[in-house]
């Protein structure tokens, strides 16, 4: 099938292998749930980050949130990588979360099912996530890779590009050694020179950059056909429960994404503070993706209306197939599945 249609630090867990729901223990203790009263946490908003330069940062480093509810209680926590964040969600311990596609599909398809809606598509992912390899290697092209060791962060967006520029260069996954790291992981193992090549994102891939040559990266792999999206998901009965919040994230993510456009230099300020760089670096990092209001997240190619579903659903749908003949999930769901995943944001207007 076709590719058509992305401060305390979770450590990943892969909740398709032996660890499974199990796994979500240490996560749920690290998020501080437990030994509170049911009142404080009706209105204690757990909502999970990664570091990487997105809109949600601005939103975090402003606390747009915590100034129009001070009765609520925020609380973000930076995590590696989706699958984690499944994880977390498993155990209950988040509301609301960054998350990229490929983790999506990977939720939504049997044997996870983890009850949340994606609500916003953040970003079209471009340029900060790509595959790069060490120049001493004698790598030239994707069809030098088998033998090689490549790492990338498993059930990732960045983990579903490799494996799909792999596929469009008649490349067998089996040829070479793929390697599941975290991104701090992989900068340590390139440093070491353990392994030959990596598919990560940003801020490491900036670090791999600066000694490697890039073979392919997202913008380019989109352009071909298959697509990579960060999203904003968030869990079913939070939505049910604080639906004021979940309209005052919409508009406040929505506000930030426009000021990429039109003032990024704010922005950029905000992320460099809450992921620890340069202004510059988190200013070239913005531009490295496609963002899109609520306005255009509505077009046909996206969520579409009520009455006129967009192709999200789908694009969803193909990358669970993909997941599927990698043996990343057990089965696809019907497009009914992934239709119900999706919560259409309500008009910028009125979010």
């Amino acid at each position: 099938m076709s590719l058509n249609f992305s401060r305390r630090t979770m450590r990943r867990r892969d909740v398709l292998g032996l660890f499974g729901v199990a796994a979500a223990a240490p996560v749920l203790a690290a998020c501080g749930v437990g030994g509170e009263s049911a009142e404080e946490k009706a209105k204690t908003i757990r909502i999970a980050y990664q570091n990487f330069a997105d809109s949600t940062l601005l939103v975090k480093d402003q606390r747009t949130l915590e100034n129009q509810f001070p009765d609520f209680k925020f609380e973000w926590t930076a995590f590696d990588s989706g699958a984690s964040i499944n994880t977390a969600f498993l155990s209950g311990a988040l509301d609301l979360a960054v998350i990229g596609s490929s983790p999506v599909a990977q939720a939504i398809s049997p044997p996870l099912a983890v009850p949340y809606q994606v609500i916003e598509l953040l970003n079209v992912i471009g340029t900060s996530e790509a595959l790069v390899v060490r120049p001493d290697r004698g790598i030239g092209s994707i069809r030098d890779l088998p033998g090689r060791k490549i790492a990338a962060p498993f059930s990732s967006t960045a983990h579903y590009s490799l494996l799909a520029s792999l596929q469009r260069n008649g490349v067998d996954p089996g040829a070479l050694t793929l390697v599941d790291l975290e991104p701090q992981n992989i900068l340590a193992a390139w440093e070491r020179g353990d392994i030959d090549g990596a598919y990560v994102w940003t801020p490491t891939l900036t670090s791999l950059q600066k000694t490697g040559t890039t073979l392919v990266d997202s913008a380019q792999l989109a352009a071909s056909g298959t697509p990579t999206l960060t999203f904003a998901v968030a869990g079913r009965d939070f939505l049910a429960r604080q639906p004021q919040v979940a309209s005052a994230w919409l508009k406040a993510t929505n506000a930030a994404i426009k000021q990429i456009s039109t003032d990024p230099a704010v922005v950029a300020q905000a992320v460099s503070k809450q992921i620890g760089s340069s202004v510059d670096d988190a200013l070239a990092q913005l531009k490295q993706n496609i963002y899109l209001d609520l306005a255009a997240q509505r077009s046909p190619e996206y969520f579409g209306t009520p009455r006129a579903p967009g192709a999200l659903a789908e694009r969803l749908r193909d990358t669970a197939e993909f997941l599927l003949r990698q043996k990343k999930i057990d089965a696809v769901p019907d497009l009914s599945a992934f239709q119900n995943a999706l919560r259409i944001p309500e008009p910028a207007d009125a979010a």
